[in-house]
């Protein structure tokens, strides 16, 4: 058994919480918001987020901070990634030399272009970190559906542990060593999923989502490769399997944001709606300017764009994206002449 800190207490911080409490772990559900953890202390559920989920009675909630850190053998950094950063610094002064910390959250930093466990490893790096992700709504992991994700860190030994803390029957858990690839998919595919939510919400069939899907995991796979993830790594659960995920359940609060979008909201108006944070919004300028920094070129990431902050309309977005010049899908592979492909 492990003692097991999990921060950050929405609907994915709470789920996590359960699913590790189920696996025999000494677990404590910490949150920033007073008035969160008065309800979750009484109602023993979080009514908004996770309906009909009961946190189990020997789950220990708090807002001390240091006494969810005291003695932790694991740490889950579960806040949204607008506040990875400032929640690291608040952590700061509790966590020990070698601390496993394992981020949970999807997002890349918009005014430095970091992922969130190079923030992490920037603001703690006495902490030993890794990251855990996948195709994985928190509404169907708190009710204990099966799905799989996928854990990386920089140490073997640290991914095969941490892989042994979440694995359950209903919770299956790969490892790999490619962290950027993991973070990489895992925050793009929030941006891809806004386009295709706009999509559904402009009546657009599911033509115009397998094309989404397809072409974004292109677009994603391109700027990590030149980032230096791996290509397997797009093809894989953080990659492909979290933007089907994302870009097709009513879960999707991304999915959700795009479809009011593509119904007339403005990108205000549409998280407003959603009531939840929206990282798909947070990452997109941020994947645009990585895409311009690496000089990848991502039509899906800067038509989003254009939608979500310089106010162009969701359906000349796509009219745009459909009459670009004339491409190649596959332009690594040879003609049967030889010839090579422009």
């Amino acid at each position: 058994m492990a003692k097991i800190s999990v921060l950050g207490a929405g609907s994915w911080g709470t789920a996590l919480s359960i699913l590790l409490y189920n696996n025999g772990h000494e677990v404590i559900l910490w949150s920033a918001l007073g008035e969160e953890i008065t309800t979750l202390r009484e109602k023993r559920e979080h009514v908004s987020k996770l309906p009909g989920v009961k946190i189990p009675e020997p789950i220990d909630i708090t807002i001390d901070l240091e006494r969810s850190l005291r003695d932790a053998d694991v740490a889950i950094l579960a806040v949204p990634s607008p506040y990875t950063r400032s929640t690291c610094k608040r952590m700061a002064p509790f966590v020990k030399n070698g601390q496993k910390i394992v981020n949970v959250a999807k997002g890349v930093e918009e005014k430095t272009l970091l992922t969130l466990s190079e923030i992490i490893e920037q603001e703690l790096p006495q902490a030993n970190v890794s990251v855990l992700s996948g195709p994985s709504h928190a509404e169907e992991v708190g009710k204990g559906l099966p799905t799989t994700c996928v854990v990386s860190s920089h140490q073997r030994e640290t991914a095969e542990y941490l892989q042994g803390i979440f694995m359950s029957p209903v919770f299956r858990v790969y490892t790999t060593p490619d962290m950027l690839g993991v973070e990489l998919g895992a925050a793009l595919k929030n941006v891809i999923a806004l386009a295709a939510g706009t999509a559904d919400g402009l009546g657009y069939g599911d033509n115009t989502k397998a094309a989404l899907i397809t072409r974004g995991i292109a677009e994603i796979s391109r700027l990590g490769v030149k980032m230096g993830a791996r290509m397997e790594t797009f093809y894989g659960l953080s990659g492909i399997g979290d933007l089907i995920v994302t870009c097709a359940s009513v879960h999707s609060r991304n999915r959700k944001a795009g479809y009011l979008m593509g119904k007339g909201y403005t990108m205000e108006q549409a998280m407003a709606e959603v009531k939840m944070i929206v990282e798909g919004v947070y990452s997109a300028k941020a994947a645009k300017e990585l895409a311009e920094k690496y000089d990848v070129e991502m039509p899906i990431i800067t038509e989003i764009n254009k939608v979500l902050f310089e106010g162009k309309s969701a359906a000349e977005a796509v009219i745009d994206l459909m009459v670009r010049d004339k491409k190649v899908e596959t332009p690594m592979l040879p003609w049967e002449d030889g010839q090579k492909t422009n």
